[in-house]
Formats: C-alpha cells, structure tokens, sequence
C-alpha cells in the first residue's frame, strides 16, 4: 500500500506546534479553528442576547449539527439525538427501554465503562449484565495487564452471538475496543441480532472520523466528539433506529414533545404527542456554543471525506508496522498487528501490547516510554497493557517515520 505524502486534512487548520506529534485521538482529538471561531460567534452573539434569533439560532444551530452528523453517517437527521457524552447516549437507551425482570444485557469482556456502567445501573430492575471473553485469554478487569492479546485467528463475533440467549435483549459492544484497539464486524453482529431477535448497540466513539461507519441492521449508535471526531470534550450525539426508538421511553424534557418551540401555542397546552424523532431522547436545550463546534468540526472532516481519511491512515499504520517489522524488540507485535491489518480488525489506532510476562514490568516499560516519548515531543497513550499510536488525517509521513525511529530506540 502506497502512503501519501500529503495529509487530507490540512495542518494549517489546527493550532498546532511543530515541533509536537499528537497521537493519541483516541483520547482527546485537537478542535480546529474553524470550531474555536464558531463557538467564539456564538458566545458573542449571546453576550447580546437581542440578537439571538429564534428560528436561526435558538433552533437552527442545533438543527445544524444533527444535519451534519446525519452527512457523516449516511444517515437521516430525524434519527439524530444530541447527547453530552457516548455515557449520557447509552444511559438514554438503558434507562428508556422496556425492561422486565430476568431480562439480560450482554457485553464483550473488557468494555470501556461507558459502555458498562449504565447497564449494570439496571441491576435493581431485575437485568442480568453478562461479559463475555471475545478470545481465549483475555483478561479483564485488575488482572487486565496479564492477559495475551488478541490475533487474527480469534472468532470474536462467534463468540459474542453464541453467547446470546433467550433472556436476552440487547448486545452492546464497541466498534473500536479502546485498549486492544480491535474493530468489531458490526454487519455480521447486526445480521446475527437480527436472527436472534436481539438489539445491537455500538459505542463508537473510537472509530469515527478516521473510519466509515456502516449503520445497516444496527439498533443504536452512540458517540462522543472529542476523538476521532475533532470537537470540543461534553458534546455528542445518538443515532437510533426509527424501529427501535419507538420503543424507547421518551426523555420527558420540555423540547421532547410536539411543537415545544412554538410560542404561539400556549407552552401550557399540555395535549400533545411526544416526538418521533431523535429530539425525543433530548435533555432540553441543546448546547449551542457545542453544537456550532461540533458541526465545523464534522464539515472538516466532511470535506476531506472519512473514506480518504480513513485511507490514509491505513496507509500510515502500514508503513510504520513495515518499519516494526524489521526491529527485533516488535516484531512479534508488528506482524500480529500486520495480520490483524490484513483481516480487517484493525481500528483507528495501532495497540503495540507491553509483551512482558509480568503485569507490572509491562506497566513500568510503557511508563517509561510514554515519558521519553514526551520528551522528544511524541505524545502517545496507553491502556490496559497497550501502547497506542493514532494516526488522523493530519498527520504526515515524517510523522509515522519519526515514531518509528523512536521506537527504534527505545528499550
């Protein structure tokens, strides 16, 4: 695969140091300026509150932001809910559905909390929250730096639709995992769900912006935008199916009913329908200085195009693990992820495993990595026992070049 010299997205659109290479989107992506003059237009418009206009303001900026998120995701803007958080999206969706007791929520072992948290909530209602190992082992939980990563060879998806059963209502897994860096067969999950009259329900906030997503056959799909997404931290957004959302209890906020925004009508006209649309599951007034963000963010992304974004990418994690390939101390990492590559299971981020048998010499080896690496102006992340190297649009090949060298050195 040939790498492109010249990033999709252009540098010059970010407030970036030169002499800095900021991988680790996985944890925080930088915002553009183009989002911190949006946010700056509407504070100041707010400082004036007169100049607020109701129609293309109060209602058209968050308006906007589902349109936009509804582009990125091929998908329609009435099933667009704005949320705070991937953790406020799916704790929509736990607290909304109609549970009864015995009912069970399957997980893949190991999720980010976000993705844990809200359904073990439901504990005191009577539902079951199953984890289920996705190869053989993997470990989770504080034994987490202890267990073997996962190869090309591990049926993941396998296991995860062999462990639905009767009781169960929903699977809620991550297309993206945030520490070993898998992507998950979203179709072949959906299509499996489907047969077993099961709702799938994705955390997907480590795979947007730098690869497509694909929505056919999914339930729910929730998303932070201060990743991959390149919006400022708080702000996000819930996609639904209209199928599924109708199931769903609505919000109960003053904007989750019919005709909420017009005046005209007495706000004490309580005889009216809940929305069908995204806008059922919303806390009220949306954040505009947040969704003006979030919608300059996604139009850089958009006009680049995620597809080349997620390209390029490919193309720079190939090179750099063509590099490790060739290093004695990663090899074994490089070409477990190169097969990774190869099936398609790799996501938005390269996850080099610390490779010791013992979990804290693992621990301190990335310790003191991350450390040198900062001081060389790298900047990269770890997790449960990964190292985690993240490229975007951004970035260019002297950047892949220079980590490699780094990791050259490094002992």
């Amino acid at each position: 695969m040939g790498t492109s010299t010249v990033p999709p997205l252009n540098p010059e659109a970010f407030d970036f140091d030169a002499s800095i290479s900021w991988l680790m989107h996985c944890t925080e992506g930088p915002v553009p300026l183009a989002s911190l003059r949006a946010v700056k237009d509407v504070l100041v418009l707010e400082a004036q509150p007169w100049r607020v206009r109701w129609q293309e303001d109060f209602q058209g900026i968050p308006a906007a932001a589902r349109k936009t998120v509804a582009q990125l995701m091929s998908a329609d803007a009435a099933d667009i809910t704005l949320t705070a958080t991937t953790s406020s999206a799916l704790t929509v969706i736990a607290q909304a559905y109609p549970w009864s007791v015995g009912d069970e929520v399957v997980l893949p072992l190991a999720e980010f909390p976000s993705n844990y948290w809200p359904w073990q909530a439901l504990a005191g209602r009577g539902v079951t929250l199953r984890q289920v190992p996705l190869w053989d082992g993997q470990v989770g939980g504080a034994q987490a730096w202890s267990g073997r990563p996962p190869t090309a060879e591990d049926d993941v998806e396998g296991r995860l639709l062999d462990a639905l059963g009767p009781s169960t209502r929903i699977l809620a897994v991550s297309w993206v995992r945030f520490q070993d860096g898998l992507c998950l067969d979203l179709p072949r999950l959906a299509a499996g769900c489907r047969q077993r009259g099961v709702e799938l329900v994705v955390d997907g906030i480590q795979g947007c912006g730098t690869l497509v997503a694909q929505l056919d056959g999914l339930s729910a799909f929730a998303c932070g935008g201060h990743k991959g997404l390149l919006a400022p931290q708080g702000h996000g957004f819930l996609w639904t199916s209209p199928a599924f959302r109708q199931r769903l209890a609505p919000a109960g906020s003053w904007l989750s009913v019919e005709g909420a925004a017009d005046f005209r009508r007495p706000s004490t006209d309580f005889e009216r329908q809940w929305n069908v649309d995204g806008s059922r599951f919303e806390q009220g007034v949306p954040n505009l200085l947040a969704c003006a963000a979030l919608t300059e963010s996604l139009r850089l992304l958009l006009q680049a195009g995620v597809s080349t974004i997620a390209d390029h990418v490919k193309a720079l994690q190939m090179h750099l693990l063509d590099a490790l390939s060739s290093m004695p101390p990663w090899r074994g990492e490089a070409e477990r992820l190169i097969a990774l590559f190869a099936a398609g299971r790799l996501g938005s981020f390269l996850p080099l495993h610390h490779g010791h048998r013992d979990a804290l010499a693992g621990q301190a080896f990335l310790d003191a990595l991350l450390a040198a690496a900062k001081e060389e102006g790298v900047y990269l992340s770890a997790r449960e026992g990964y190292l985690r190297l993240a490229f975007h649009g951004w970035h260019g090949l002297w950047e892949a070049e220079r980590l490699g060298e780094f990791l050259r050195r490094a002992k």
